[in-house]
Formats: structure tokens, sequence, C-alpha cells
């Protein structure tokens, strides 16, 4: 409490309210699987848009899977259809988990050397197994403005930074002769010197370094011309529906630094970037194998792998004489690679979608990546039931009880499963048999879409509908409504077509089934878990539990460690019964008056005295939650006009 030690006036600030509990979000989604490049190992981050997801995870290309036997087959590329499904439906917010199998994950990403069939000094690779790594990278060198000004009749040099790699042109005549043409050098700024590359790379230079120092600049009777050479480099996915990437005027020497910060071409594209978002969007790495090379010996690394044409009569299209040109087009400025030996892997298994934890530097894979992120309330695994009566039976099977385990071990979250492919009703209710879970929801068939890719029609898991569809019906109404009697807006039809006497079948086992209606479209026509309690039976119930258990979680953590008394105990009360106020007050409760709709008890009828000595608060709540009508029953019958009720 303050100390009042002096006499004076004194002003203190003090609530007279509880405090507020605020509704946590309830549409934020995790999807689990393959797809044709991003990262394995780095923490996911939030997707907002197809387009966002196309640029860290590639394209809607299918995929092309290995075999045992060294060959290959391919499917759909059914987490990018998921994702377009969840945003076209109504989806806000995805994070994504890629899950990849091989034995060696490095022999997946595809490379290229440079200097043709020379030892390469500079290896250039993709950052991330998968065929999509295949790409063309194009460096194109360009030249600076000339930073020589004139100053007070001398020539000044400006804007020059330490490890700066620069072409220097001396202007007393042409290239070629003795002590004439270009010259690459290093500025060193602690020495205030240049360095100049090997001898016998260039013409020879008899224009020593202290005539080429910044104190004598103005007495050189011929001048100078004195631009830094940097790189842009593009990558080009050569599949057509990806997304060019480009890093432009970075510096060529290792060491170059700006405000601390190495900025260099291998910096920019090392390894291990520090920052995950570098580490994420970054789709090659750059490797030099010798460590201390400086900037001029990079350069010169693409001074080998574009030579000079031989004959003395053909204009030079060497890179070295592009730059001397310094108007040359851009193509003549540029080494371009081809990356290759790129691949998919073999179809991922119940394994590679659990996940591991790196012991060393905590990096996690597969589902324990969605164990750090709170915020996710829906989780799938799109395409994890394709071939599930087609040789894919136990990975299948294995995939979707892992999905149920994490969303049980994560309470506040909700598995959306799929049901194989082409199953008929009675492999449907054999595979629905095999799980219990109040966290779990099944739906039946698979949803008929238009492939943008092929143009033809194709069926698609449908957890990626339901998700869309589960967050347009929150944002819409309310997380206490039923996800269901919904439009799937991108449906054309239906694997299968069911009618009510086969509902009737599925229905009372927890199948949710997508029907089509005459007059009233496609639309999603259940809402149960696979749960066999009938506590829990609907997925409205499971899920608005979950937003109230999970707000009130997060709205009393202020009440840790406080003093565990009278005061405490009616402060926990009034915020707890602030917030479900609010909810009867919407219409989220059963009942015609608050004390009808729920009631909170905190108090010493909830705790004894042994729970006060080992700091337990324990706080009794009760909501009467509103059910779905999932029967409407109207009963008619005969009335005549004399008769009394």
């Amino acid at each position: 409490m303050p100390e009042y030690l002096a006499p004076g006036v004194y002003v203190e600030e003090t609530s007279f309210r509880a405090r507020s509990i605020e509704g946590v979000s309830t549409t934020t989604t995790g999807f689990i699987g393959p797809t044709r490049y991003g990262p394995l190992n780095i923490e996911p981050e939030i997707v907002t848009s197809l387009v966002e997801f196309e640029r860290t995870y590639g394209g809607r290309e299918r995929l092309r899977f290995l075999n045992e036997s060294g060959g290959t087959f391919e499917i759909d590329n059914y987490l990018w259809h998921a994702v377009r499904a969840f945003f076209e439906e109504g989806g806000r917010r995805l994070y994504v988990s890629r899950v990849f199998h091989q034995d060696d994950v490095a022999a997946a990403r595809a490379a290229a050397p440079l200097g043709g069939t020379t030892p390469p000094g500079l290896r250039v690779l993709a950052r991330f197994p998968g065929r999509f790594g295949e790409a063309r990278v194009t460096f194109t060198f360009n030249l600076g403005q000339n930073l020589l000004t004139e100053e007070d009749d001398r020539r000044v040099l400006r804007s020059v930074v330490n490890r700066d790699v620069v072409w220097i042109n001396n202007l007393a005549g042409g290239a070629g002769s003795a002590g004439e043409g270009y010259y690459l050098a290093l500025w060193d700024a602690a020495l205030q010197t240049w360095r100049f590359g090997p001898t016998g790379d260039l013409a020879s230079a008899t224009l020593g370094m202290t005539d080429l120092s910044p104190a004598t600049y103005g007495t050189s009777p011929s001048g100078h011309e004195v631009r830094v050479v940097t790189v842009t480099v593009t990558v080009e996915p050569r599949s057509p529906d990806g997304l060019p990437f480009v890093a432009a005027d970075l510096p060529l020497d290792p060491g170059h630094q700006r405000a601390g910060t190495p900025d260099s071409l291998s910096a920019t594209f090392e390894d291990r970037p520090t920052n995950p978002g570098r580490a994420r969007s970054l789709p090659i790495v750059v490797r030099l194998t010798d460590p201390t090379d400086s900037g001029v010996d990079v350069l010169n690394l693409f001074f080998a792998a574009k030579p000079d044409s031989s004959p003395a009569t053909t204009p030079p299209d060497g890179l070295r004489s592009s730059l001397e040109r310094n108007g040359s087009s851009a193509a003549a400025r540029s080494v371009v690679l081809n990356l290759t030996g790129g691949n998919d892997g073999r179809r991922p298994r119940g394994t590679d979608y659990e996940g591991t934890v790196d012991p060393a530097t905590d990096a996690k894979t597969g589902l324990r990546q969605f164990e750090d992120l709170e915020d996710i309330s829906i989780v799938a695994a799109p395409g994890s039931t394709f071939g599930l009566n087609n040789g894919y039976d136990s990975p299948a099977r294995a995939i979707t009880g892992l999905l149920i385990a994490h969303a049980d071990r994560m309470r506040y979250r909700i598995a959306v499963l799929d049901c194989g492919n082409d199953q008929t009703i009675a492999e449907v209710r054999a595979f629905r048999a095999q799980y219990d879970s109040k966290y779990a929801a099944l739906y039946y068939p698979w949803v008929r879409v238009l492939d943008p890719l092929t143009q033809n029609e194709i069926n698609l898991p449908p957890s990626g509908f339901v998700a869309g569809i589960y967050a347009r019906s929150d944002v819409n109404r309310a997380v206490y409504k039923a996800p269901a009697n919904e439009v799937v807006n991108l449906a054309l039809g239906f694997e299968r077509l069911l009618n009510k006497s086969q509902q009737e079948v599925l229905n009372p086992e927890g199948i949710n089934c997508f029907r089509f209606f005459e007059g009233r479209g496609m639309r999603l026509w259940g809402a149960r878990t696979i749960s066999s309690d009938p506590e829990w039976k609907y997925v409205n119930l499971r899920r608005y539990f979950a937003y109230l258990e999970r707000s009130i979680d997060r709205g009393t953590q202020w009440a840790v460690f406080e003093p565990n008394g009278e005061l405490l105990w009616a402060n926990v009360r009034r915020t707890i019964e602030d917030f479900l106020l609010n909810e009867w007050t919407s219409g989220a409760l059963l009942g015609d008056r608050p004390e009808r709709s729920f009631f909170v008890k905190c108090d010493r009828s909830t705790m004894t005295q042994n729970d006060l000595d080992n700091g337990r608060l324990i706080c009794l709540i009760g909501v009467a939650p509103l059910r779905p009508a999932e029967f409407v029953i109207f009963r008619i019958g005969q009335w005549t006009a004399d008769r009394r009720i």
C-alpha cells in the first residue's frame, strides 16, 4: 500500500468495477499435410489468404510421391484445395504444418553447382525439399552510380561502405592498354585503401593503391570512375502457378554489413536465418565452399561461370565484358542457374503427422508444432484418408487417431475428420465405429468441385469446406449456433447423393452428411460429434464450452497469487457473472432470467480449509446451453369451429 510520510495532498486512482473477460476467437484453424514446398520444422506463421499460402508452401499442382519400387505416382494437392475451400467458405485465419517423408530430406532438395563441371566455389540449392524447388535462379549484376563527385576542384569519394566491391574505371584511355581500363577492388574503410583482385584476373593495373586513395583523387591527371557492384537475385519456379521472388542490390562480400547486420548475398541466403520470417520466405540457400572468400573472389566465381566469347570478331558476351560496357542488357549481365533434383518424397505416414522435437534446438514438426499455438480452435488433416480402402488403410487410421488425440490433449479445439474417398455407407460406418471422442466430428461424403488446374471435376475431402463453414457460422451468427444447414459454396455436387433414409442410418451414429436439396442447393446437414456420451452429442455444444472455458481461463489469470480471501472470491464471482450475463443477453443460454441460465459459486461452500491451506481457489460454474433444433416437429389435427380448447 502507498506510504504517507509527509503532510500533503495525495491523489490516487482506484477501480470500482470488476475485471472483464474477453471472448476468445473460435475460428482460427490448423491444417496439417504434405505441400509442394515450404518449411518443415519452423513455427508456422498465420496465413490469411490463398496467395499467402502459395508464397510459402507452393501452388496447386499435383504432388508426385516416390513409391517403394523407385517409381512415382501422383495425387491431387489436397492441402492446397482445402486451403482454397477454407477461405472461399468463410475462413479467416489459418496455420499450416507441412509434413514430409523421406529418409534423407537433404537429398530431396533441388540444387545446382556454379561453374559447370569444375569444382564449384559456390553452391545454390533450394531451401526446402520438394519438386517445386526446381527453380530458375538468375544473378543479375549491377553497377551503381559514379561515387566520385566534384568538390572545390577536387574529386571526392562519397557513400562507399566498408567491404563494398567496386568497379574502377581509369578514364585515361580504352581498355586493354597498360595502365588503362577497368579494375576490380574491395574497399577497406579501416585502412582507407583498395584491395585488388588476384593478379591476372583483370587487365594489367599499373596504378598503385596510393594513386587511388581518396586523398589524391584530385591530383590524378586522368580522373577515375568508381561504381559499386551489387547483385539482384530472381528465383522463378518452373511451375506455372509459382510466384517469383526477387532480392535486389545485394552486396557481394560475406563480411558486408549495414547498421551492424550482415546483408551480403551469402548472408541473405544463409542456411539458418535467425529471423523466422526470413527462414520461411527465402526460397534458396547460397553457400560459399570457402567462407574466407572476399567479395572480389565471389565475383570472380561468377566470371568463371560466364566467360567471354573466344573469337575476336565476336562482340564480347562474358559477364566481365558486360559490366565493362555498363549499358549492356540485364541478360548480358546475368548468370542463370537451373536447380534440379528436387522431389516430393514418399507419401507421409502417421509418424510424420505425429511430429518430433529436436532435443538440441527444440524445433518441432507435425502436430507438435500446433501444441505451442494457443489460438487454434479447429484442426484437420485434409487428404490424409485418400486411399483408405486402397492400400493406405493403416496410415489413414493412424493419422485420424493422432488428430483426435491431439484435440483431446489440447482441450480447447475440435478435430474435423474426413471419411475415406469413395466409401460406401457400410464402410464409413465401420470407419466411424473405431473412434469415440467428444473433441472430434466426422463428415461424409467427399465434395465434388471444379479443379482450377485441369478444369475437370474432382472429389475433395470435406474438412477444408467444413472448417470454413465453422468460421462463417461463428462470424455471421455465433459459436453456439450449430454449424449446419449451411450452403457449401464451391460444391458442384457430392461423391454420393444421400437421401433421407440413408441419413437416418448415419446421423444417429454421429456421421455428419452433406445433402442436396432441390431449390436449396448443396448443404451441410449434420452437427454431431463422434462421442457416445449424449451430453456432448452436438458440435456447437462442444465448441461453445471450449469457448467459455478458454475465455474464463485467459480472463482470470490476474487472480493467481492474489490473497485468497473473501475479497478475491467476490471479484472472481463478479468477473465471471458479468461475462455470462453478456452471453445470456446475446442469446447463448437457455432461460428467461439470468438466474435460470447460469450460476457462479466461489465461497466457503466450494472450498475446504485444506484447499485454502494448499493455495487453491475453487469456483463452481453452471450454465444452461442451447442445443440445436435438430428435429422440428409440427403436429396438425382437424379442428371444428365450435369446439373449445
